[in-house]
């Protein structure tokens, strides 16, 4: 089902199209081009999310930073690949391509970070969103892929390095 955008500063002619099949919502531009896809998971727990009180004590954010760090990952299929992410946070990375595999995918990803280059860290991930084209948010294509298994360690490293940037307002 297509709603046009009629109303939205900023936003009229474009469109959102809903796929009740794949559960999911994908903004096309003004020439009907994919601007970017989000499952319907995603949308329901952002729109929770901002009406739901937290508790201070249990409220948990993962800070993320643009950070270009090597990144492989493979999909059930066995198809490996290998890119760069271009941002990575405590939750998940967002890794550049030109063919993002569909919302939803699970990847066994493989990523190093700036202060050992040499090392692997390993993750497994779930891709979150989609974002076909460059556009004001994302430099490149790609996706949000979120960490759906990493070890304590890894995470550790990651959030270590993002606050660490973040504290000097550097980006790498």
């Amino acid at each position: 089902m297509r709603l046009p955008v009629i109303a939205t500063h900023g936003h009229k002619g474009k469109a959102l199209d809903l796929d009740c099949e794949q559960e999911t919502i994908t903004l096309l531009g003004f020439r009907g081009e994919q601007l970017g896809t989000l499952t319907w998971e995603s949308v329901i727990d952002q729109i929770l999310a901002s009406r739901e009180p937290k508790d201070p004590k249990e409220a948990r954010t993962d800070p993320r930073v643009s950070l270009s760090v090597k990144v492989k990952y493979s999909t059930p299929e066995g198809k490996l690949f290998e890119s760069r992410a271009g941002g990575i946070g405590g939750g998940g990375l967002f890794i550049e391509s030109t063919a993002p595999p569909p919302v939803g995918t699970k990847l066994t990803i493989e990523f190093v970070l700036p202060d050992c280059p040499s090392e692997w860290l390993e993750a497994k991930g779930a891709v979150a969103w989609v974002c076909p084209k460059a556009d004001q948010y994302t430099f490149s294509p790609g996706m949000g892929v979120r960490f759906i298994d990493i070890s304590a360690d890894a995470r550790r490293r990651v959030m270590d390095l993002v606050r660490s940037l973040k504290g000097t307002g550097r980006s790498l």
